[in-house]
């Protein structure tokens, strides 16, 4: 039996998301309408910040990447390093496909990788330079062409972290602009910011109400929202492990659910004592004690199969599951961004360094799609060939009849006038439909 010890306490409203909607509507509209001069007053407006050209210049990144000591410098490296092996492992299984499905009949498809992208890395409340690595090193590995970023400035001034991130993962033009300006510019382009065909990285509501509006005029990686976090934990750990994990999480933000799936009561009740003892020495306990109020959740389940099942159900962005058998949930789970299995990992592990992408669904996407990868910045696109008379004429004739059932003349008759050239002589149509 599944019972909810703790429930989550409220939920964005519709008319919240209606106003940020319109919100975003409106930027978007002033950007496209007014160029630089539009971009240069949203970002004075929203993060006063003014300069002529938002690109930094060569100069100024150096001076960004010389402000790393030895340390951050040997992080950074060593992080963007885990990052770019497991994409380039990735980009690895993507193999370009020929194959001959009839004698003289050949199909296959390529993996193109995007020419133009854009990636976004948040820094208004933190300065995720992470996000530099998983966006920029990402697109880098997949092949595109051209990868430019956009990050706010940092309490006024340029983000020098997130500066030579974005630098030393390849980027080619690293822009000093955030929020929707950004997003609008990269999309639209402006007279100086020449524009992009997909757009990568996560940010704020009002930055992923931005590219879910641009979708369709340019691509996107995912819907994003708030920060989720899920941990599936039996007896095998302890309260405080547990209170980290979700707590640990919580403070991206007020509105990030933390949720405890366990067939352990002794163990929920623990982690609720450790939550309440952690709260209160948490440098970031403001946030994360909001976020536990309103969304935090603990479940608890009879079986690891009802474990299962409320942890697909829930589809979180981050799975961490710390039982006695973790790769049960590998097994069986099927609604999840990423799962880590075993105690000894975590979700900061992968947020920061560890390799995978911290790019990953919410609000459920987790049902239909994945998280970025290197993949995604890839169009899988096929072609066909065919070598012999004989067979153009014999697809042909399927391919004409095929198409009268559904009413269309023309294309029947692109057919036929192949069967008619290279079918045999002495059958006109070679069962094909009659021609105009």
């Amino acid at each position: 039996m599944i019972r909810t010890l703790k429930s989550a306490g409220s939920s964005i409203a519709e008319g919240e998301q209606t106003d940020v909607t319109a919100v975003v509507e409106a930027l978007l509209a002033e950007v496209e309408k007014g160029g630089d001069r539009a971009v240069r007053e949203l970002s004075n407006r929203f993060d006063k910040f003014d300069r002529e050209n938002y690109r930094l210049t060569t100069a100024e990144i150096e001076r960004c990447i010389n402000s790393l000591s030895k340390r951050e410098r040997e992080d950074l490296d060593f992080a963007q390093d885990q990052i770019r092996k497991f994409a380039e492992a990735q980009r690895a299984t993507l193999r370009d496909l020929e194959i001959e499905t009839l004698p003289g009949v050949i199909l296959g498809h390529k993996n193109v990788p995007i020419q133009n992208v854009g990636c976004y890395v948040p820094g208004g409340k933190y300065p995720l330079l992470a996000s530099a690595h998983m966006t920029v090193l990402t697109a880098r590995v997949a092949g595109c062409e051209r990868v430019i970023t956009c990050a706010p400035p940092f309490r006024g001034k340029i983000a020098e972290k997130i500066v030579a991130a974005q630098a030393l993962a390849g980027a080619d033009e690293i822009y000093c602009l955030g929020g929707v300006q950004a997003i609008a510019a990269m999309a639209y382009g402006t007279e100086t910011i020449a524009p992009v065909d997909m757009l990568a990285g996560p940010g704020n509501a009002y930055v992923a109400e931005a590219k879910r509006l641009l979708f369709g005029k340019v691509g996107i990686d995912l819907f994003a929202g708030p920060t989720e976090t899920l941990v599936i934990a039996d007896e095998s750990v302890d309260g405080e492990i547990v209170a980290t994990d979700l707590l640990g999480q919580a403070e991206h933000g007020v509105n990030s659910p933390a949720v405890l799936i366990t067939n352990s009561e002794k163990l929920a009740k623990d982690t609720l004592a450790e939550i309440e003892r952690l709260l209160k020495v948490m440098p970031t306990a403001a946030i994360a004690a909001k976020a536990w109020e309103d969304c935090g959740e603990i479940i608890l389940c009879d079986t690891v199969e009802e474990m299962v099942a409320e942890g697909d159900r829930v589809a979180s962005e981050h799975v961490q599951v710390m039982t006695r058998d973790p790769d049960y949930f590998l097994d069986n789970m099927n609604n999840y961004g990423a799962l880590f299995l075993g105690v000894r990992t975590n979700v900061s592990y992968g947020d920061k360094v560890i390799g995978t992408n911290h790019t990953l669904p919410t609000n459920k996407a987790a049902r239909y799609t994945g998280g970025l990868w290197v993949g995604k910045f890839l169009k899988t696109c096929t072609y066909q060939r065919i070598e012999t008379d004989e067979a153009s004429a014999r697809i042909g004739q399927y391919a004409s009849r095929l198409c009268i059932m559904e009413g269309f003349a023309g294309h029947a008759e692109q057919a036929n006038i192949r069967v008619r050239r290279y079918g045999r002589r002495n059958v006109p149509y070679a069962g094909a439909a009659e021609p105009f």
